[in-house]
């Protein structure tokens, strides 16, 4: 703290829980073996977040075939879309508090409901039980972990921004590698309560090393808002939210359903179909951290508009994938061009924002809206598929095709901003 402090940060200093302690003065580090810690805190933030969202399909599988038989797709899909959904929205909702100063509140609750869910789950034996424990719980959970893993690394970087956010989402990426292959290797010699546990103390020692490094910069005078309603006047803000909601309700489909489908479809065997979700992640994983290096010289609209079509008509391309040879492929080019959907949007929206200050805001508004998209996307795929029949073209269909409408909205978006700003590099 400097000597001249102001009266307000006195009083912030007083009532928050995690003050800010780096650095003084309001100079952006741009680096530094303090930012860089900020980054790796906030990299395994997103490992345990979304990474266990991009996980989930290993567990979708796992309960069709075997502990959930009497369930439908539909049905269990649920379980990893609520997962989802809650995410986003707690995330959304818990900003504010973000904005106060209590980073290492939400990184403890987070903690504590994400593995108290994941050990719940590991006992339980019931559709009910597991809703109730890795969907409602761990979903909780993983919101609380959310904002600051978004929020804290935008802090101490603007030069190195794109370097510093896609490493940190990268994390998602990397652990739904991860999970899906622990899940595996540890669930036929060790059952499937421990090797969920085990997940879960994994979650556990990482969330522990975060709170020892974790720290925000800085406090906002004033959190931020929920809403801004008026944001919705702006044709391009709001034509490239509807688009992102449209699209992501049909994007997480291969996540999903891409490993029941090689064991039904294409007649790998189960232990393969586990390792293609990691393809998948692994595919994630560089287009996490690649296109967002591109963005920084063509522009974070350019990069995103080319990835959303190319990850639809892959979608397309889906339904004419019968071999080992043509999932796996599929599998590398979709995970690598939805890891680019995922990464772009935040940057994007910043774009959008004519006072930075309300950034945060928005990003909150668009991600909220897309909440919907994922809640129901998976359901109706899994409505759509008649998967002990092998019939997954419909599914297919409805999940490209959404995609499809989803990238269109957002070109429109696009053509609208460059006609009323000539901003090309955008």
């Amino acid at each position: 703290m400097t000597a001249q402090m102001t009266e307000l940060e006195k009083v912030q200093h007083e009532i928050s829980p995690n003050p800010p302690k780096q650095p003084v003065g309001n100079e952006i580090p741009n680096g530094g073996l303090h930012a860089w810690m900020q980054v790796l805190g906030a990299f395994f933030l997103v490992f345990n977040s979304w990474g266990i969202v991009n996980s989930f399909g290993a567990y979708q599988t796992y309960y069709e075939t075997s502990l959930l038989v009497s369930s439908t797709s539909s049905a269990i899909s649920w379980i990893g879309t609520v997962q989802a959904f809650l995410l986003i929205l707690v995330g959304v909702v818990s900003g504010p508090f973000y904005d106060r100063g209590y980073i290492r509140t939400l990184v403890i609750l987070g903690t504590v409901l994400t593995v108290f869910g994941m050990m719940m789950t590991s006992l339980a034996s019931r559709y009910w039980e597991i809703f109730l424990a890795q969907g409602l719980c761990v979903g909780l959970g993983l919101g609380c972990l959310y904002v600051p893993s978004v929020a804290i690394v935008s802090t101490y970087f603007s030069t190195k921004r794109a370097l510093a956010v896609g490493l940190t989402s990268a994390g998602g990426s990397l652990s739904g590698v991860l999970y899906p292959i622990i899940f595996r290797r540890l669930q036929p010699s060790l059952g499937f309560g421990w090797a969920t546990r085990i997940i879960a103390f994994i979650v556990l020692a990482t969330q522990l090393l975060n709170l020892t490094i974790l720290r925000a910069r800085t406090i906002p005078n004033e959190p931020r808002a929920l809403l801004e309603p008026a944001a919705f006047k702006e044709a391009p803000f709001t034509l490239f939210t509807a688009g992102f909601l449209v699209f992501i309700t049909g994007l997480y489909a291969p996540y999903f359903y891409g490993p029941i489908y090689a064991v039904r479809i294409i007649g790998t065997s189960p232990d393969f179909a586990f390792y293609l979700l990691a393809i998948l992640n692994a595919g994630s994983f560089a287009g996490r951290v690649v296109p967002p290096l591109i963005a920084g010289r063509l522009g974070a609209y350019n990069t995103l508009l080319p990835c959303l079509f190319m990850t639809g008509i892959i979608g397309f391309a889906w339904i004419s994938v019968h071999s080992v040879a043509g999932i796996v492929i599929f599998s590398i080019f979709y995970g690598f061009f939805s890891g680019a959907v995922l990464a772009l949007p935040p940057t994007v929206i910043v774009a959008l924002s004519p006072d930075i200050r309300f950034a945060g805001t928005r990003i909150g508004m668009s991600f909220g809206a897309a909440g919907f998209g994922v809640l129901v996307g998976n359901p109706i795929v899994g409505a759509m598929a008649d998967i002990p029949k092998g019939k997954f073209l419909d599914a297919q269909v409805f999940a490209a095709a959404m995609m499809i409408a989803g990238s269109s909205l957002v070109l429109s978006s696009r053509m609208l901003r460059l006609r009323s700003h000539k901003d090309r590099k955008m």
